[in-house]
């Protein structure tokens, strides 16, 4: 149901170092096209609690590994067993299982290769950035089941995008493309899909590969400003950048970062 892996280096030997630190989460409950039941949350949750604590992590994407699907949303078949009392159970669970992945302290990116629907894109709105294939789709659309995005969308779709166009987007239960989802700001880069349909995941790997050679202790805290300064006023955003720059200033990397321009050659970061 979930693939949790450190990057291998899948392509050659040589790209090794280049891939570490990337983690790659994988949905695969192909026969259900990904749908989010009681186990898959329940498995989600642990492998982002262990992602979580875990030092050596410096980035997470999040990806499908079932063609043309990223997440169909909630398992409408398990949900139709379900007492009321459990529904509001479960929308709680999973509410709280992409909080977890909200608040991961490394930098996320949802990697979009497939239709994403209902709590699938709510899973990706969690996601620090979002990459699609111009295939994809993408939309809440719980509404046409007489409910409410549970799982963050209300919040997090106009924080993304706008209120008005997030109360568009929800009221008509309306599904977008990758092209107008990148129109939108719903998310940051739109690919061509690829005959191995996994495009969205290679620009994901790309933008990780990005993020590696940069301080570990400064990428974490620099999320944490920003995350937690876009809830407050500017005055109090900039009261949090400050303590958050200060936990940077005793660390070994920013005596490496400085050596390292002085000698005019790659910092070796230890995130120490």
């Amino acid at each position: 149901l979930l693939c949790l892996s450190p990057l291998s280096p899948a392509f050659s030997k040589g790209k090794k170092a280049l891939n570490q630190g990337i983690v790659v989460l994988g949905l695969n409950r192909s026969h259900a096209k990904n749908a989010l039941n009681k186990n898959l949350l329940k498995m989600m949750s642990k492998a982002v609690d262990a992602l979580k604590s875990d030092k050596k992590v410096r980035t997470v994407i999040f990806r499908s590994e079932v063609p043309g699907i990223f997440c169909a949303g909630a398992d409408l078949k398990e949900r139709a067993k379900m007492h009321s009392s459990e529904v509001s159970s479960f929308v709680s669970k999973a509410r709280a299982t992409v909080n977890e992945m909200a608040n991961l302290p490394v930098p996320t990116i949802a990697a979009i290769d497939g239709t994403a629907l209902g709590g699938g894109l709510e899973l990706a709105l969690a996601c620090d950035i979002r990459v699609a294939a111009s295939s994809a789709k993408m939309g809440l659309v719980e509404t046409k089941l007489a409910i409410i995005p549970g799982a963050g969308g209300t919040q997090r779709l106009p924080r993304t995008i706008g209120v008005s166009l997030a109360k568009e987007l929800i009221f008509s239960a309306r599904i977008v493309d990758g092209e107008e989802a990148k129109s939108i700001g719903l998310i940051s880069h739109v690919v061509e899909q690829n005959e191995a349909g996994d495009a969205a995941y290679r620009r994901a790997l790309a933008l990780a590969r990005e993020f590696l050679p940069q301080g570990p202790v400064a990428m974490r805290v620099a999320k944490l400003a920003i995350n937690q300064g876009m809830e407050v006023d500017l005055v109090t955003g900039l009261a949090i950048e400050e303590a958050c720059y200060a936990q940077t200033i005793p660390t070994k990397d920013r005596i490496e970062g400085l050596l390292a321009f002085k000698e005019k050659r790659p910092p070796r970061y230890k995130g120490e």
